[in-house]
């Protein structure tokens, strides 16, 4: 497998409290089949802007995984709210795209957009949008490539990401989580769970039990691929460092937030092209 073009984007550590990342795929000349053209995703926090520079999308209806809407969903700019489930697509044919993921939280304080009317759903992002965000949006489409878009980002991101004065730690979901958790607790009044379960959820899209969720899998993930490096996986060993409760506590997540088992999943990475979303973060 070879993935030249298909590459991954983390952002500068002033933009790390904001962008998660950037996700660039082009498949142009692979010449890949039917199954090489499907696509995983995992469960995910994330606010997700999408750019469609060739080619399309299919949300493809698998047991386990996420819902199609009614109505297939292609525009030149798409906007995904946080995921609960895993996604399955297939590309018809050739495709270039670019995916910008950002925390929520920050994504919700940038735009006013309350992510948790869009739980598990993809949109055109002329519905969800501020109207500087789209003409940005528009002249996202129009750059030369993707390394012209990445220029444009920063340009439109930093500035703004400036202005609201706030900084968040790291690169992993759970630096930020718990960051996202001390926040609630020791912001403006009231100071019950409920409470603070309802402002994490304002600010996030999904309660602090979700949130707490990927954290883990992000943990075990990359535990996973450091044992990889010197011998066998141990499933137990892994449970056991990554905060899950046992083996089968981390087998039901690692399917519920995947659509696979943690061994399965382990080995399609390694072999099957349509995870390369999961290779790239390794």
């Amino acid at each position: 497998m070879t993935e030249e073009r298909t590459r991954l984007w983390l952002p500068p550590l002033a933009l790390a409290g904001c962008v998660r990342g950037v996700m660039m795929r082009d498949t142009r000349g692979r010449q890949l089949d039917a199954v090489q053209r499907e696509n995983y995703f995992p469960a995910t926090p994330l606010a997700q802007l999408f750019w469609w520079a060739e080619g399309s999308s299919e949300w493809l209806a698998t047991p386990g995984f996420s819902t199609p809407p009614p109505d297939r969903r292609h525009a030149p700019m798409l906007f995904g709210g946080p995921f609960t489930l895993p996604t399955h697509t297939r590309n018809p044919g050739e495709m270039r795209a670019f995916k910008l993921l950002m925390l929520p939280d920050a994504f919700a304080a940038l735009t006013g957009v309350s992510l948790d009317r869009y739980v598990n759903q993809v949109v055109d992002a002329r519905e969800v949008l501020p109207a500087d965000w789209l003409a940005w949006g528009e002249a996202m489409s129009g750059a030369a490539d993707d390394d012209a878009r990445l220029q444009l980002l920063e340009a439109f991101l930093l500035p703004r990401w400036q202005t609201l004065g706030t900084q968040r730690p790291g690169h992993r979901y759970a630096d930020w989580t718990e960051a996202l958790a001390v926040r609630a607790a020791t912001s403006a009044a009231g100071r019950s769970l409920r409470q603070l379960e309802r402002r994490i959820k304002a600010w996030a899209g999904l309660p602090m039990r979700e949130l707490r969720a990927v954290s883990r899998a992000e943990q075990a993930f990359y535990a996973v691929a450091a044992a990889e490096g010197v011998g066998a996986v141990n499933w137990a060993d892994i449970a056991a460092g990554s905060d899950y409760a046992d083996q089968s506590h981390l087998c039901r997540e690692t399917r519920r937030l995947t659509g696979f088992s943690p061994e399965d999943l382990r080995r399609r990475i390694q072999t099957e092209e349509a995870f390369w979303a999961y290779r790239l973060w390794r």
